[in-house]
């Protein structure tokens, strides 16, 4: 049975009651009077009556007061300005240092590793490559092995992703692959268990893992030692690189994730008895990239505003128009502004009154680009062109020790089982090539790339100067070396009454008779 709402108690009091109250509140405003009279202070602070008409002087009295009033506005905005661009140097200076350590980190991936598996989105195979990597490990004294993997195949149409691979398969050998997104943790249940109670729908089945595994495995057999061979996964963030060790392994032995940069460190996992793996965060991009570029393959969507949208402009323009309303159901538009607006009332991306945050709604659609729901495809390059770091022997190298024929019929046959989408419901989309990545320590690129946001800084600073210098400046300054002389004292936030120091003997003329003597004039 439900129980019935009970009714809100009535606030009416008995007039006895009342009056009670009202007496001990009046004595007790008594005793706080009594009290501040006998201390000789006020409750009520002292009005500021300004300056007298009667007083001698006074325009220039308040002349001085307006312009100390100018010169504390003057101050404000400086001290704006300054704190935004320590704030844009320090972001900067975090960048710059944050590379290093990466390029440092590809470089002993490719030292510790046997074989390099290079990760490729399949929707921008191409946007995903990074020649650098490439080049460093074709090139090494090592003599270590590439092999691409095409992940994310379910996304793209069945003839575009069979292009994309005789395309590849010309350069190195290439394996298709669909990672499962639906695994257990490893500490839950035994594996046993897990596979008897494991849901064979679309995101929980792996496509193309046991031939990337038995290929691995025929290598570490080829190799003289008796040592189990290591692989290192690379890539650019959010193409699945954790995701695929995971698949293999079957347990969520890696963090993954829609978020970008989950994969802080190097991670060694043993997939069976011959073959390790090794995760690694994800190749850093170079600042010298398209904006476009770096919003896609960057570690993270930066926080300018202006980046992103001018990020999602040109992705715009890169795609097929009609495609693009079918797949976010968005009704025409003219130009990227109009169709963030449209996309963010879809999406419920609101701020205050109703209004549409184009900003939020921006780094959304990068992320949806990136993440692993949305359906689009790139054309493929008509005119196979080796890289200069890739010759004939490099090729056939590669292919040594590789049944390429077994590799390409389980290709054809991963292709064949996987549900992918139709041509007609898959965005299309112009690739810009391959993306510059950062390997080499200490790069000009990166010393000398320059920002949006660190160009819309300088601007600022130019813009926001003010247009009274100089009376205004050196007194600035002259306010900022007293206030660092009292920088342990705590400073308030309301200033009533500003002390004017003037020095009126000083206005006096000398050919003035009728000067004032406040000792005995003025009274």
């Amino acid at each position: 049975m439900k129980r019935p709402k009970l009714k809100k108690a009535s606030k009416r009091i008995s007039c006895s009651r009342r009056f009670k109250i009202q007496k001990r509140v009046r004595e007790h405003n008594r005793k706080l009077k009594k009290e501040a009279k006998k201390k000789g202070t006020s409750r009520r602070p002292k009005k500021d009556v300004g300056v007298p008409n009667s007083a001698p002087f006074k325009e220039e009295v308040l002349r001085e007061a307006e312009h100390r009033k100018q010169e504390l506005e003057a101050l404000k905005q400086q001290n704006k300005v300054t704190k935004q661009q320590e704030k844009t140097a320090k972001r900067k200076k975090d960048k710059d240092t944050a590379s290093e350590p990466a390029a440092k980190r590809a470089k002993k991936v490719i030292e510790a590793s046997d074989v390099i598996l290079e990760v490729l989105d399949a929707r921008d195979p191409l946007g995903c490559r990074c020649p650098q990597l490439e080049e460093a490990v074709l090139k090494h004294s090592g003599k270590k092995r590439l092999l691409l993997t095409l992940n994310k195949i379910d996304l793209i149409p069945k003839e575009n992703l069979e292009k994309w691979v005789d395309y590849l398969e010309a350069e190195c050998p290439t394996f298709v692959f669909k990672a499962s997104t639906q695994l257990q943790d490893r500490t839950v249940l035994q594996k046993k268990q897990r596979l008897n109670g494991l849901d064979h729908s679309r995101a929980a089945t792996c496509f193309g893992g046991d031939s990337l595994l038995q290929t691995l495995t025929d290598i570490a057999n080829v190799k003289d030692d008796e040592k189990m061979l290591k692989v290192g996964v690379v890539g650019f963030p959010n193409v699945g690189k954790s995701s695929i060790i995971n698949s293999l392994k079957d347990i969520r032995a890696c963090h993954a994730g829609v978020q970008r940069g989950l994969t802080r460190c190097m991670q060694e996992v043993h997939i069976s008895k011959k073959v390790k793996m090794i995760d690694t965060p994800g190749i850093v991009a170079a600042p010298g990239n398209p904006g476009d570029v770096m919003a896609l393959r960057s570690l993270e969507v930066e926080e300018n505003e202006k980046s992103a949208l001018e990020a999602v402009n040109t992705l715009l323009k890169q795609c097929d128009q009609q495609h693009v309303m079918l797949q976010f159901n968005v009704p025409n538009y003219r130009n990227s502004v109009e169709f963030l607006t449209t996309f963010a009332q879809k999406r419920g991306l609101l701020q205050k009154g109703g209004m549409p945050n184009t900003e939020l709604a921006a780094t959304t659609f990068l992320n949806d680009w990136t993440g692993a729901k949305l359906s689009y495809h790139c054309r493929v390059p008509e005119r196979q062109d080796f890289p200069p770091y890739l010759s004939d022997d490099m090729v056939n190298e590669l292919r040594s020790g590789v049944d390429m024929e077994k590799v390409k019929k389980a290709n054809e046959d991963v292709i064949k089982r996987v549900r992918s989408p139709n041509l007609s419901s898959s965005i299309s989309f112009n690739s810009k090539g391959p993306t510059t990545g950062v390997l080499n320590v200490g790069t000009a690129e990166t010393k000398t790339a320059v920002t949006a946001e660190e160009e819309e800084m300088d601007t600022i600073s130019n813009t926001e100067k003010p247009e009274a210098e100089t009376p205004v400046a050196s007194s600035v300054t002259q306010i900022q070396e007293s206030t660092q002389k009292r920088k342990g004292k705590p400073a308030k936030k309301r200033v009533k009454i500003v002390p004017i120091n003037t020095d009126l003997t000083s206005m006096q003329q000398s050919n003035n008779v009728d000067a004032y003597d406040f000792n005995t004039d003025f009274v």
